[in-house]
């Protein structure tokens, strides 16, 4: 008897808990998503204007950063990837990259997923043009000083002229 009486106690708690379960608010992300949109946009400016080196403020500069670039097997610290765009910055006259696709997947106010394709013009200093494509996928997240690119890999694409 006691079994039963506790047996069905049990089932009214469960169908309580399964009924009057608290509701997820469902999150308006529009606003993150424009922000990270403006972000990636004045990082493609910057970058166009300053050369390589304008992605720096950009770049998450915590032990939390990691990027797996383009030809690399592992992932490099920011120490790492600076000591690369820096060494390759000055090879360049100009750099010109627009997102062709861009996905963004809101996990919260604070970080956001992305995916995309991009693709670009790089002139060196002997005037020589490179059509580059990339496909990049990481992860941004909001800082004081506003998004920053926190980790993720980046690979070459074939061009159309390939």
């Amino acid at each position: 008897m006691l079994r039963t009486i506790a047996s069905q106690i049990l089932s009214i708690f469960t169908l309580s808990a399964c009924s009057h379960a608290p509701e997820q608010a469902i999150r308006d992300h529009s606003q993150t998503k424009a922000e990270v949109l403006e972000m990636f946009d004045n990082y493609h400016r910057d970058i166009s204007q300053k050369g390589l080196k304008g992605e720096f403020k950009y770049l998450d500069n915590t032990e939390d950063f990691f990027w797996v670039p383009p030809g690399f097997t592992s992932a490099l610290s920011y120490d790492s990837v600076r000591g690369i765009v820096e060494q390759n910055a000055g090879m360049f006259q100009s750099v010109k990259f627009q997102w062709d696709t861009l996905q963004l997947f809101p996990l919260s106010d604070q970080i956001v997923n992305y995916t995309g394709i991009s693709s670009g013009t790089m002139v060196d200093t002997a005037g020589n043009t490179m059509e580059i494509s990339l496909i990049e996928t990481g992860i941004v997240i909001k800082r004081e000083d506003g998004w920053k690119l926190l980790s993720g890999q980046t690979a070459n694409l074939p061009t159309k002229s390939e």
